[in-house]
């Protein structure tokens, strides 16, 4: 077996995101920092900017920020001794001052609790890091000037789709009940938007705000409980995909290197102070034909099952969530993986790493 970051499929991957056509001399001998580096999409950040460093001489220096040294000592091994990497152990629930006090080109918030059974057991945390760490970090921004502040919004801002529209622009505002548990996550995600758009307002801070759909892919943690991820992680074991509702659902999907391409051209690219769908319509399925897919990739079947009380109370309400992406494709980002090529890379790239 070999390491993750070996495997040629998942070098493809770091090779094409860090190839991208982009304004990378935006970062050149610059410093990022990043919340949430060991995470799903962080991790791939990380990555590509170090392929960039390593093939062009990019010289950026990268600051991770994750609560677990140990995770993240094991995660970025290749460059934890090398000169373009740096990690503080922090929660961004507490203030980033004396952590660091330098100036950062880009500040890359990724941070959040994003799977159902976390929304669900740890409600306070879920709905804080959104909004108490966003503003830590927009407060740190703004007394360390001349840098982007990069927010990582979610499909879920929009709601349940009220049935006048059948793709989601950036505009669209969909019902959410705040009066619920599971409302913690979509509501608190709005209130960092919000934030962002009143620091930029009030404090002239520089925001630009990548909206991630449901995202999947080799990085994913084995704690994840979204649907995507625990399908995918039965069907490697050799375990029968378990889908817990009808599967009507129809959601936009992203493979984890394409919403990081999606992340950079936002962070190098965007329109301060907009918002950007990272979604392609050739990702959309329901979550019915998505587990069916999983299973025939994996060799197993879909069997239906009960949600528990825990994963009811984190599960979206949301029946149709397709995002429309042509804002983003306009600033020259496609899409490079559909669901049946990002299931097949995803399968394979888990069962030999």
């Amino acid at each position: 077996m070999i390491r993750r970051l070996e495997h040629p499929l998942y070098r493809e991957d770091i090779r094409y995101v860090a190839g991208l056509d982009l304004p990378w001399e935006k970062m050149e001998g610059k410093s990022v920092l990043v919340t949430g580096a060991s995470g799903l999409l962080g991790s791939i950040f990380v990555d590509a900017v170090m392929e960039q460093n390593r093939e062009k001489n990019l010289q950026c220096t990268v600051h991770a920020v994750g609560r677990n040294e140990a995770a993240a000592r094991e995660r970025f091994f290749p460059y934890w001794e090398g000169p373009w990497f740096r990690f503080a152990a922090h929660d961004i629930n507490q203030p980033l001052e004396g952590v660091t006090d330098q100036a950062f080109a880009f500040m890359i918030h990724l941070a959040s609790n994003t799977h159902p059974v976390s929304y669900a057991r740890e409600p306070v945390a879920t709905i804080t890091t959104n909004i108490i760490g966003t503003d830590h970090l927009l407060r740190y921004a703004a007394s360390h000037p001349g840098g982007r502040f990069v927010f990582a919004s979610s499909n879920e801002i929009y709601g349940e789709n009220r049935g006048d529209a059948e793709l989601f622009d950036e505009s669209y505002c969909g019902y959410l009940d705040c009066n619920t548990l599971r409302a913690g996550y979509p509501e608190s995600k709005r209130c960092g938007e919000a934030l962002c758009q009143a620091y930029r307002a009030e404090k002239g801070v520089d925001v630009v705000i990548p909206r991630f759909t449901r995202s999947y892919g080799p990085t994913m943690r084995l704690s994840d409980t979204k649907a995507v991820s625990q399908f995918l992680q039965k069907g490697i074991r050799g375990e029968d995909i378990v889908l817990k509702s009808e599967g009507s659902q129809h959601y936009s999907y992203t493979y984890g290197a394409d919403a990081v391409s999606g992340l950079l051209t936002v962070m190098l690219s965007g329109e301060s102070g907009n918002a950007y769908n990272i979604a392609d319509g050739k990702s959309d399925i329901t979550l019915k034909d998505l587990s069916q897919a999983i299973a025939g990739a994996c060799g197993t079947k879909v069997v239906r099952q009960a949600p528990d009380a825990v994963e009811r109370a984190g599960y979206s309400t949301a029946t149709k969530a397709r995002l429309d992406g042509s804002k983003l494709k306009s600033l020259g980002w496609r899409m490079k993986y559909d669901i049946p090529g990002g299931i097949e890379r995803t399968v394979k790239i888990m069962r030999e790493a």
